[in-house]
């Protein structure tokens, strides 16, 4: 399959060789924002959207302040004379099949669930822009980086994501990959929660995590979405330091931010395991300790899959 995808991958560069590189690129999505504010020329980028330069979403909110920016409506892209329109799943149907029937170029990028194909949009991205050097080096430096991350224990610790109203980084997802690349089992994909799935705050307190990622912009203003990541029955969590809180622009879209996103995760589950490591160990003579009711009560990896 990984072979399958570097060959498409390949073919499109082929067909945007043939391509004339584009003068003016404009960008109708968050993540597709932060690549081709990467990759493009300095001058290439002639409009990105406004939540680029918003750094509470944004890895690249410094770059995004050079450009102009737009609110992803089709009114604000024609006049622009765009010569590529990138756009993402999310963005509005109505607007993309408009500027499509304007005869304007648009490249639609997907969501990747896996760090390979996050990989082949970086490839992608960089060929139609005519700078595949620029995305060779940051799949390179992506992969460099994951490389450096310390090997994960025997039996990594269990974590939890929590985000805004209960949503979580469930089975196929690509925050689940990242997690497993940082020494982490991620229970959600073994709660028969799908990649984009909800948990009950009672789940999560009952399941008992290792390690709770807590997903949270900073300095968000309060809004009732937020306020089950900062419910009193998480307050065990936060007191026993098993609650981490990652930005969730560290791994909202594809770049080399994924990597921090996974060497943070990876300090906490090595916090974790040494605690685990000074706390388990019986006293001299005394009785071997009992299983946690995570590990009892829940399916193994295996069991889930069957």
């Amino acid at each position: 399959m990984k072979q399958l995808a570097v060959a498409l991958v390949a073919l499109l560069f082929c067909a945007g060789a043939t391509q004339a590189k584009p003068a003016r690129v404009a960008s109708l999505n968050l993540c597709a924002d932060e690549l081709v504010l990467r990759l493009a020329d300095p001058g290439q980028v002639a409009s990105v959207t406004f939540l680029a330069r918003d750094p509470r979403s944004s890895n690249v909110a410094a770059l995004a302040r050079q450009v102009p920016v737009n609110r992803g409506l089709a009114e604000e892209i024609v006049p622009l004379a765009p010569d590529l329109v990138i756009v993402g799943a999310y963005t509005t149907r109505t607007t993309t099949a408009l500027l499509r029937r304007l005869g304007l170029e648009v490249l639609e990028l997907g969501v990747p669930q896996t760090l390979d194909e996050a990989y082949d949009q970086i490839r992608l991205v960089a060929a139609r822009l005519g700078t595949p050097e620029r995305g060779a080096a940051l799949v390179d430096e992506m992969e460099a980086a994951f490389a450096h991350l310390p090997a994960p224990a025997a039996q990594p610790p269990s974590a939890i994501v929590l985000r805004p109203n209960g949503f979580t980084a469930g089975r196929g997802s690509l925050p689940g990959e990242v997690m497993a690349r940082a020494g982490l089992d991620n229970l959600a994909a073994r709660l028969a929660t799908d990649r984009l799935g909800q948990l009950a705050l009672e789940e999560v307190v009952w399941a008992q995590p290792d390690v709770l990622v807590v997903n949270a912009a900073p300095d968000a203003p309060p809004s009732l979405a937020d306020d089950l990541l900062t419910h009193p029955a998480l307050a065990a969590f936060r007191s026993s330091g098993r609650s981490v809180s990652l930005p969730i622009r560290l791994w909202t879209c594809v770049g080399p931010q994924l990597a921090e996103a996974a060497a943070r995760l990876a300090a906490a589950a090595d916090t974790v395991a040494k605690a685990a490591t000074e706390t388990a160990a019986p006293p001299p003579g005394g009785p071997p300790s009992a299983p946690s009711r995570i590990q009892t009560a829940l399916p193994t990896t295996g069991e889930a899959a069957r």
